[in-house]
């Protein structure tokens, strides 16, 4: 009997020890995928805020206007800007707005 007993405490042992390792290895699994797309998002995100920082302001377009276009950019009017939009075959030209949300 008391072998018996000791066969069943091993048995569960070992099968308790393959559920947690094989657990531990989806947690593994899961955790390296996250990391792999936080990498992806954060490589994106630099990218993004370098083009934000060094093109969001009028100074900087002007200066890499001159730099780099001579004089082919024209500085347009916000209010000549116009919306071309076709919707079920009917076209429309809209004036552009602005809208602060």
């Amino acid at each position: 009997m008391k072998k018996f007993a000791l066969a069943v405490v091993i048995f569960l042992l070992v099968l308790s020890t393959a559920i947690i390792k094989n657990t531990t290895k989806q947690i593994e699994d899961e955790i390296f995928t996250v990391n792999e797309n936080i990498r992806v998002l954060k490589s994106e995100f630099e990218n993004v805020s370098l083009d934000y920082d060094y093109l969001s302001s009028a100074e900087k377009l002007l200066e890499y206007q001159s730099q780099y276009f001579d004089d082919e950019l024209i500085q347009k009017n916000i209010n000549d800007i116009k919306i071309y939009k076709i919707s079920g075959g009917i076209k429309k030209i809209k004036n552009f707005k602005i809208i602060k949300e």
